[in-house]
C-alpha cells in the first residue's frame, strides 16, 4: 500500500466536481453527491481471503490514524445497523450500497470542504474480489 498515494487521492476528491449522474470507469465511481475509489482490490485472489481482508483492515486503521490526526478522532461506523435501516427507510447513496458491501467504516468531516471522507473495507460479498474503498461525499452519514 502506497499510504500516500491513497491520501492524495482523497484529498484531491475533496475538491473534484461530483458527477450529475452515475459514472464507472477504471475503478473509481461517481453520482450525485459523491466519489468511490478502489485504493486496493484482491484481483480475484479469494484463495487468501482472511489474510486480505486482515491485511485491508490494517490499511484502513493506518489511513484513519493520519486522517484522525488532521481532522479529529472519530470511532468506527457500523454499517450494518446501515445494511439493516434499507429494510425500513430510504439509505441515501453511497452509504446504502457502502453498507451492503462493508461492516465498518472510519469516517471524517474534511475541514472546510463540507464532504465526508470514509474508507472501508469491502468484503461483504464473497463472491467478490475484496477492496479497500475509499469515499468522498457531501452526503452527511445517515
Amino acid at each position: 500500500m502506497n499510504i500516500a498515494r491513497h491520501i492524495a487521492l482523497l484529498d484531491e476528491l475533496c475538491f473534484r466536481p461530483f458527477a450529475a449522474e452515475y459514472t464507472s470507469s477504471d475503478g473509481e465511481m461517481s453520482g450525485p453527491g459523491y466519489h468511490i475509489v478502489v485504493l486496493e482490490s484482491s484481483h480475484g485472489d479469494c484463495g487468501t481471503r482472511a489474510a486480505t481482508v486482515e491485511q485491508y483492515e490494517k490499511y484502513r486503521d493506518a489511513l484513519d490514524e493520519q486522517f484522525a490526526s488532521r481532522w479529529r478522532e472519530t470511532g468506527p461506523y457500523n454499517l450494518q445497523t446501515v445494511s439493516l435501516r434499507t429494510a425500513q427507510e430510504e439509505i441515501p447513496e453511497p452509504w446504502a450500497s457502502l453498507s451492503a458491501r462493508a461492516r465498518v467504516a472510519c469516517v471524517w468531516e474534511a475541514e472546510g470542504t463540507g464532504r465526508w471522507v470514509a474508507v472501508v473495507v469491502a468484503d461483504r460479498d464473497e463472491a467478490d474480489d475484496v477492496k479497500l474503498l475509499g469515499v468522498v461525499t457531501e452526503i452527511d452519514p445517515p
